[in-house]
């Protein structure tokens, strides 16, 4: 008679731990925050001559209503591809010749990486308060009379404003929009 009162005490300890997974993942559904996540499995078996102990779950952390679902950042993880430069005070475009010589990549650790012509530039950025760049360690190679690399450097050095273009690219500004650059999307970034 104990074994028919234990397999029924572990049988309704299964049942409940089902019900209470089931209801996370209603509550997650509802909610919008994840998919379903398969249960993990539930190891049942008990030799018929002893009692097996019983584990069962701590109560469920309960997610306060007002917490936001967790945002993508947009501009992370895309190598974006420098295509102009629009001077506010004379209305004077330039338009960068090799795109895709000239990128930035944000990662969601807050660190970039940048290619400026013929040199790797790694850095920091914020996007609190505006926008900042800080760039950090080069090589320093020449990139030649017609590399805008020099330019490039300054501009992001500069960057007081940023983010997306509404029209699938990137702006970032200098102080008070004197100068826009806008990027194109070049596709995925792999941290180097």
């Amino acid at each position: 008679m104990k074994t028919d009162s234990t397999s029924n005490r572990n049988l309704y300890i299964i049942l409940a731990c089902v019900v209470i997974f089931a209801l996370l993942i209603i509550v997650a559904v509802v909610r919008g925050n994840a998919a379903p996540v398969p249960p993990a499995p539930v190891d049942t078996a008990v030799p018929a001559d002893t009692a097996a102990p019983v584990n069962t779950p701590g109560p469920a952390t309960p997610v306060p209503a007002d917490t936001p679902a967790p945002t993508v950042n947009p501009i992370q993880n895309i190598t974006w591809q420098w295509v102009s430069v629009t001077n506010k005070d004379n209305s004077a475009q330039t338009t960068v010749p090799d795109p895709a010589k000239y990128t930035i990549a944000f990662y969601p650790d807050n660190t970039l990486s940048v290619l400026a012509d013929c040199n790797t530039i790694s850095g920091t950025y914020s996007q609190t308060n505006g926008f900042s760049i800080k760039l950090g360690p080069s090589t320093m190679m020449a990139c030649g009379d017609a590399s805008m690399d020099q330019e490039y450097i300054t501009l992001l050095n500069n960057v007081a404003a940023g983010g997306p273009d509404g029209a699938g690219g990137l702006a970032l500004e200098t102080a008070g929009g004197q100068q826009r650059m806008l990027f194109k999307n070049g596709g995925a970034a792999q941290k180097p």
